[in-house]
C-alpha cells in the first residue's frame, strides 16, 4: 500500500528554488506594477525587457510551462508536481508568466496541442509557448451567465469561411492578446452541446470591435484587461475553425477541468502569502499591554486559518493525484469541490489578515485588499460556485442507495433489532450466565 506524503528530495529541491526566486527576484514587480493586464503586455518594450531575463533563468532551470508535454517544450509534469509548484507561483501576480503557466494561455495552448491543425499550431501555438504573444479565450456573454442555452454569439457559413456576429463580455486580456479564442453557435436547430463551435479570430480582425474594457474591483472605470467585445460581421476562413464543428463544449471541457484545479493550485499560495501576513501581524503589533497574539481571539484566528489551508491544500492535492491515476470521473467530483471551495476559504483566511491588520488591511499599502477583491471573482470564474455545488452533490448522491423504508438505515431501534437478530444466541447464553 502506498500512502505517501513526501516530496522526492530532487524535485524539492526545485521547489525550494522556486521559492526563493519568486520571493526574491518576481514578488517585486508585484508591488511596481499590481494591475492584473500587467504581466500579459508583451508587446510593450518595458514588460519585455522585465520578463525576458527571469524568463531566460526559468528555462535554464527546466522549469518552463511544466504543464505541457516535452514535444511542445514543457517537462510534461503531472498534477501532484504542478500543485506543489503552483501553490509558490500563486504568491505572485507576475509568477506564472515567468514559468510560462499563465491562464489563459496555458489552456489555451493544451486545447490548440490537442484540437489545432499543423497550421494553427506553427500560427498560434508555436509564439505562444514561447512567450512571444498572449491570448484571449472570448466565451462568457453578456446575457447568458452559467446558462450556454442562452448562448447568441452566432457564426454562419460565409462561402468558404465563416461570419462571427455577437457579443462577448469579459473576454480576459483581450488588449493584449494576439488571437481569440471565441465560442459561437453555429447549428441552432439542435441542442447547443452539440451545436457550438470554436474559431481562431486574430485580434486585429476587420469587425473585432470593443464596447469597453472592464477591469476588476479596485482598479480604474474604463479601463482594465477584460474585454466587452462585439463581433459585427468577422469573417474568418474556414481553417479557422478549432477542432470540428460543434465540437466546442467538448474542446471546453477539457481546457477548464485543468483551468478550475490551477485556479485552485495558485490559491492555495495566495492562502500561505495571506497565513504569513496574518502571523506576522499577530506576532508584532502590540495593544493593552500585550502582542496581539496573546489575545484568545486572535489565536483563534491563526487555529481556524492554519486548519482550513491544510484541508483546502489536501484536498486539492488529492484531486490532483486522481487526475494523475487516471481516475478522471472521479476526479471531476473533486475538481468541482476545489472550485467550490476555493472562494469560501480564500474568504476567510483573507479577510481574518484584513481584519487583524487593522486600517493598515484595507489600505492600498498591503496586497490584501487585492485578495480580497479577488474572493467573488474566485466564485465566478469558470462556472459559478452554485453550479459545480451541484455537480458536487449530484455525483456523491450516485453512491449512495435511499433508505429501504420510512427511516434511514441508521436508525437506532432498527439498527437494534439487526444487531439482536446477528447476535441473539450469544445475548441469550450471555446474559443466562450473569
Amino acid at each position: 500500500m502506498a500512502w505517501d506524503f513526501e516530496t522526492e528530495p530532487a524535485f524539492q529541491e526545485k521547489l525550494d528554488w522556486i521559492d526563493a526566486f519568486v520571493r526574491e527576484e518576481v514578488e517585486p514587480l508585484d508591488v511596481l506594477w499590481p494591475d492584473s493586464g500587467a504581466p500579459y503586455d508583451v508587446r510593450n518594450p518595458t514588460t519585455r525587457s522585465i520578463l525576458r531575463p527571469l524568463q531566460e533563468e526559468v528555462k535554464k532551470r527546466d522549469l518552463w510551462a511544466c504543464h505541457l508535454g516535452p514535444e511542445l517544450g514543457g517537462e510534461g509534469f503531472g498534477q501532484v508536481k504542478l500543485a506543489l509548484m503552483n501553490e509558490l507561483l500563486g504568491r505572485s501576480l507576475w509568477a506564472p508568466t515567468v514559468f510560462g503557466c499563465q491562464a489563459p494561455d496555458s489552456g489555451n495552448a493544451e486545447i490548440l496541442a490537442a484540437y489545432g491543425t499543423d497550421a494553427q499550431k506553427r500560427r498560434y501555438l508555436e509564439p505562444l509557448l514561447t512567450g512571444e504573444i498572449v491570448s484571449c479565450y472570448s466565451m462568457t456573454e453578456p446575457q447568458a451567465g452559467s446558462d450556454p442555452k442562452e448562448f447568441r454569439c452566432r457564426a454562419e457559413r460565409d462561402g468558404d469561411g465563416w461570419c462571427i456576429r455577437g457579443e462577448k463580455y469579459f473576454s480576459s486580456n483581450a488588449p493584449y492578446a494576439e488571437f481569440l479564442i471565441v465560442m459561437c453557435i453555429t447549428d441552432p436547430d439542435v441542442p447547443v452541446y452539440q451545436g457550438a463551435s470554436m474559431f481562431l479570430v486574430p485580434s486585429d480582425a476587420r469587425g473585432v470591435n470593443v464596447v469597453r474594457w472592464s477591469g476588476l474591483a479596485g482598479e480604474t472605470l474604463g479601463e482594465g484587461a477584460h474585454g466587452y467585445l462585439r463581433y459585427d460581421d468577422v469573417r474568418v476562413p474556414a481553417e479557422n475553425l478549432l477542432g470540428g464543428e460543434g465540437q466546442a463544449f467538448a474542446i471546453a471541457q477539457a481546457r477548464l477541468g485543468g483551468g478550475r484545479i490551477h485556479h485552485a493550485m495558485r490559491s492555495v499560495g495566495q492562502l500561505k502569502r495571506a497565513f504569513d501576513m496574518l502571523c506576522e501581524r499577530a506576532l508584532s503589533r502590540r495593544t493593552q499591554g500585550e502582542e496581539l497574539a496573546r489575545k484568545q481571539a486572535v489565536q483563534h484566528a491563526v487555529a481556524d486559518s492554519f486548519i482550513e489551508i491544510e484541508q483546502f491544500r489536501l484536498l486539492v492535492l488529492y484531486a490532483a493525484w486522481l487526475i494523475d491515476r487516471g481516475r478522471s470521473e472521479e476526479a471531476r467530483t473533486y475538481i468541482s469541490a476545489v472550485k467550490a471551495w476555493t472562494p469560501k476559504v480564500l474568504g476567510d483566511v483573507v479577510g481574518r489578515a484584513v481584519h487583524v491588520h487593522g486600517a493598515l488591511g484595507v489600505s492600498n499599502e498591503m496586497p490584501l485588499h487585492r485578495m480580497w477583491a479577488g474572493v467573488p471573482v474566485m466564485a465566478v470564474v469558470d462556472g459559478p460556485t452554485e453550479v459545480h455545488k451541484t455537480q458536487v452533490a449530484r455525483r456523491v448522491l450516485k453512491s449512495h442507495t435511499p433508505a429501504a423504508g420510512p427511516w434511514p438505515s441508521e436508525y437506532l431501534p432498527e439498527r437494534e433489532a439487526w444487531a439482536r437478530s446477528k447476535l441473539g444466541r450469544w445475548l441469550e447464553h450471555e446474559v443466562g450466565n450473569q
